[in-house]
């Protein structure tokens, strides 16, 4: 079952959560991003996602799988928003389980990181001005939703 996915639809993180749920799991951490009203001091209205999909969906796999790794993850799972995005709208979910709560604090920290960092996803922030911007992975703030 794949670990990392892109979704045209609202994030429900109730069946992703579940998955979390091992019997050789003590702990779990999940984060959400979700889309703010400002960004570099300029509101914002909205944004749109896109995302080169095939190499998005395997570079996220690989960092999931280097955090099960690196972390001695149980398990671990990222679905990522493409399209349209209202304000408040959750843009990225990261969720992980592992026998000991730091581990899963840790994870969670690395696996947004470098999810915004690499993976190839593209945010175009519409604003209030009537102006509009692309950002892109590794440059200043990537995603938008997570700082």
């Amino acid at each position: 079952m794949k670990r990392f996915a892109l979704s045209e639809v609202p994030i429900d993180v109730e069946p992703l959560h579940a998955r979390l749920r091992r019997a050789d799991a003590g702990a779990c951490s999940s984060f959400e991003g979700w889309v703010r009203d400002h960004n570099d001091g300029r509101p914002v209205r909205g944004l749109r996602y896109e995302a080169y999909a095939g190499l998005a969906e395997a570079e996220g796999e690989r960092i999931l799988d280097e955090a099960m790794r690196r972390f001695a993850l149980v398990e671990a799972c990222c679905v990522h928003r493409v399209g349209e995005l209202e304000l408040g709208e959750l843009a990225v979910w990261v969720g992980v389980s592992a026998a000991h709560r730091a581990a899963t604090f840790d994870a969670c920290r690395f696996i947004i990181d470098e999810v915004k960092l690499h993976v190839p996803i593209w945010k175009h922030e519409r604003y209030a001005d009537g102006d509009a911007q692309w950002l892109h992975p590794g440059a200043g703030d990537a995603g938008g939703t997570t700082r």
